[in-house]
């Protein structure tokens, strides 16, 4: 429970951060932010992901005490990484004479990737050992400080590349936070055992990190064509409604890939592959029955949403990007949380990368053939349609032929007709005035919708919920 209480408090926090640097900033400098912070996230992934992802799946309370070489080569691995970014970071400061703006934003990435990627280690380490309430500490002092760095840092500077800068430093010293209470007693081992870890690792985890780099470099290239074609202004608009949709349904998948993975993980080192597998497979339908109904709900209240949340500055511009980028992003959060841990169990991550590259290639002839007659809104457009066309190629590997993973197809079925049924109910509501419209769509989907999972027991909750309450322990 308490991981789950950390992502709500992480993404009530995270959104109002957004809203609060976009209203400081104002839309160009915000689009210059989500342009430099994109490039960060890039650059986090394509170093730092693999070891995350490694920790994850091959770091547990029993490696700790069986197989202690494995968490040091996580350490040596990523304090190597670092230093070389640390490095990088200084290099493009120093070309800030001859390049400018864009040397001190490449700057600014690289330190910001530098607190991202340890505050990642930290919260995987955390997550791998079922550390809940200090993982719930980390996420606390992390949004604490980075409510007060960042948002102190706009307001004085109103300089883009030092918002980047306060964000990073507000994850590194969080992830400082916890350092001590994460550590492992020193263990000798030898150093062939590290290396033999690192190759496994890389193996396993190289996949997807170039799968995952692909799908960044998609939002951060159209960032980068909508600010080269309309302006940094523009840029902001698409980056506020791609940054809070993102959040949200990256939030929600994260919260329960937290625990639905490593339990998946559990299952396979202690029962078997096939156990793994069964797992995986219901997990799949619990992420579909939380992302689907959550991207129709975000759809009916998104005027409502703009009228009270979104920055005046941004307004008229936040519905009409969401609603182009709504089915990528949930596309995404669906191969990231409910398709990937398949491959990702398996130990087989290649078919990932075949559909990051087909996702960008579709995006790109999408981009070129919409964005002359349509603008900024073509580019929008194509981003979806490059991730929706990743999400069918990936499903049809994992799902159809010999190897497939057997889901039964009852629960994805009652998802849609449930969803279905509560945006039928949802529709009258959406013309109300935004106060009334907001609350009225959150209450009466939620009834519609839960009603309708526990008379039916999608995704198999009911039992689950009934489970916990009946024997006071986790069901898994």
């Amino acid at each position: 429970m308490a991981v789950i209480a950390a992502f709500v408090v992480n993404a009530v926090l995270n959104l109002a951060l957004g809203l609060l640097i976009a209203q400081i900033l104002g839309p160009a400098d915000f689009g210059r932010f989500a342009l430099g912070t994109a490039g960060a996230v890039v650059l986090n992934i394509l170093l730092f992901e693999w070891l995350r992802l490694s920790a994850t799946r091959f770091y547990s309370e029993r490696v700790r005490a069986a197989e202690p070489w494995i968490r040091a080569m996580l350490d040596r691995a990523y304090a190597a990484t670092a230093i070389g970014l640390t490095g990088a970071a200084l290099l493009a400061l120093a070309g800030r004479p001859a390049f400018g703006e864009p040397a001190l934003l490449a700057a600014a990435a690289a330190g910001a990737a530098i607190g991202i990627g340890l505050f990642d280690y930290q919260a995987a380490l955390a997550r791998a050992r079922f550390v809940g309430g200090l993982y719930l500490r980390l996420v606390l002092v992390k949004n604490g400080l980075a409510l007060v760095m960042m948002v102190g840092t706009a307001w004085t500077t109103r300089d883009a590349a030092a918002v980047m800068l306060a964000g990073g430093l507000s994850q590194f010293l969080a992830a400082l936070f916890v350092h001590r209470a994460l550590g492992d007693p020193p263990t000798a081992h030898e150093a062939a055992r590290r290396r033999e870890s690192l190759r496994l690792f890389m193996a396993y985890g190289l996949p997807v990190v170039a799968a995952n780099v692909v799908y960044q470099l998609m939002p951060f290239a159209n960032r980068s064509a909508v600010a080269a074609a309309a302006g940094f202004a523009e840029a902001g608009y698409f980056s506020l409604a791609a940054d809070i949709g993102g959040r949200i349904f990256s939030t929600l998948g994260a919260a329960l890939d937290l625990l639905l993975f490593q339990i998946a993980v559990l299952a396979a080192e202690t029962r078997g592959h096939e156990a793994g597998e069964e797992q995986v497979a219901r997990n799949g339908a619990v992420v579909l029955a939380l992302i689907l109904p959550s991207a129709a709900g975000f759809w009916v209240v998104a005027p409502a949403l703009e009228a009270i949340a979104v920055p005046e500055a941004y307004r008229g511009h936040f519905v009409g990007y969401t609603l182009l980028l709504l089915p990528g992003l949930v596309a995404l959060a669906l191969m990231n949380f409910a398709l990937n841990p398949i491959f990702q169990i398996r130990r087989r991550t290649l078919p990932l990368v075949a559909a990051g590259g087909l996702g960008a290639l579709v995006n790109l002839v999408a981009a070129l053939a919409l964005a002359g007659p349509f603008g900024p809104a073509g580019i929008a457009a194509a981003q979806s349609l490059g991730f929706v066309a990743a999400l069918l190629f990936l499903g049809l590997r994992a799902l159809t032929g010999p190897g497939r993973l057997r889901m039964p197809w009852r629960d994805p079925l009652a998802v849609v007709l449930a969803t279905a049924a509560m945006t039928a109910a949802l529709l009258p509501l959406r013309g109300l005035a935004p106060w009334l419209a907001l609350p009225a769509c959150l209450g009466v989907g939620g009834l519609v919708y839960g009603a309708l999972v526990w008379r039916f027991d999608i995704a198999g909750l009911r039992s689950a919920v009934l489970a916990r309450v009946g024997r006071g322990v986790p069901a898994a």
